[in-house]
């Protein structure tokens, strides 16, 4: 464990068994600290989400691999915007051609270990995705992508949880990514209803430098729409959706993808 003043590096985690990539979140937005928890607590940010994905069986230090290995999380960041809530960094195991990258999981892990801390009001996420850890040879067809069998989780949204968002996937120095809007528009899903698209950059700096992915930001598509709702689960899904689509677009660098409230 490091503290939260310490800059994470990429890196497995002692005894990982292999790695797909770094998966790195940053949640932002106004944190604000329930008020039964001692100031000088040692539950952080780290231990919270280790806690959290061992519980679930996405970490597993013994016995049967898991879905990534644990790296580094914080409160502060010396790289952030002022806004950042908090950060997470994993090393994803080995994905299987049946299964999505597993941002979904990821940040539904980080939006738990979060909760536990504080009342979070989520302004926006940013995930870097490690695209080039997923083999697309031996994956279904674009119609049976992994994450488009769970789609129909979000059919069932309230109507009033629909909202407007704002989506950048950056591809760094690699101009491939901007090719996946134009896939994005022939898959039939509802998660996310996009209304338009453009070239453009967001506006968040991610708390990194351009040394841990494949900076600096010169290539990136901006997707305007709608969510099925504005949550950790519904950006992990849509990111995953995303990284099998860049991957099959022949991105083979990370790729960094920002979703805000429009």
């Amino acid at each position: 464990m490091t503290s939260d003043d310490d800059e994470g590096l990429p890196g497995l985690a002692p005894g990982a068994r292999g790695s797909a990539g770094t998966l790195f979140a940053a949640l932002y937005g106004e944190l604000t600290p329930h008020p039964w928890l001692a100031p000088d607590t040692d539950r952080d940010a780290y231990l919270l989400f280790y806690e959290r994905s061992v519980a679930m069986g996405w970490l597993r230090e013994d016995g049967p691999p898991g879905l990534w290995g644990m790296n580094d999380a914080g409160r502060e960041h010396p790289l952030a915007d002022p806004s950042l809530a908090a950060w997470f960094q994993v090393e994803a195991e080995p994905v299987p051609g049946d299964r999505p990258l597993p941002v979904q999981p990821f940040l539904r892990c980080a939006g738990d270990a979060v909760a536990r801390m504080g009342e979070l009001k989520l302004d926006a996420v940013q995930v870097l995705l490690p695209v080039q850890g997923l083999d697309v040879a031996p994956r279904p067809e674009l119609t049976r992508s992994p994450s488009l069998l769970t789609k129909a989780w979000f059919d069932d949204s309230t109507p009033a949880s629909r909202t407007a968002v704002r989506v950048t996937l950056d591809g760094g120095r690699s101009a491939a990514v901007l090719s996946v809007a134009d896939r994005l528009a022939t898959i039939d899903q509802g998660a996310f209803v996009c209304e338009s698209y453009a070239n453009g950059r967001a506006g968040l700096r991610p708390p990194f430098d351009d040394g841990f992915w494949n900076g600096p930001s010169q290539h990136a598509v901006t997707l305007h729409g709608t969510l099925a709702e504005w949550s950790p689960d519904a950006v992990g899904w849509f990111a995953g959706l995303l990284a099998d689509l860049s991957a099959r677009h022949d991105v083979t660098t990370p790729v960094l993808l920002t979703a805000s409230r429009a």
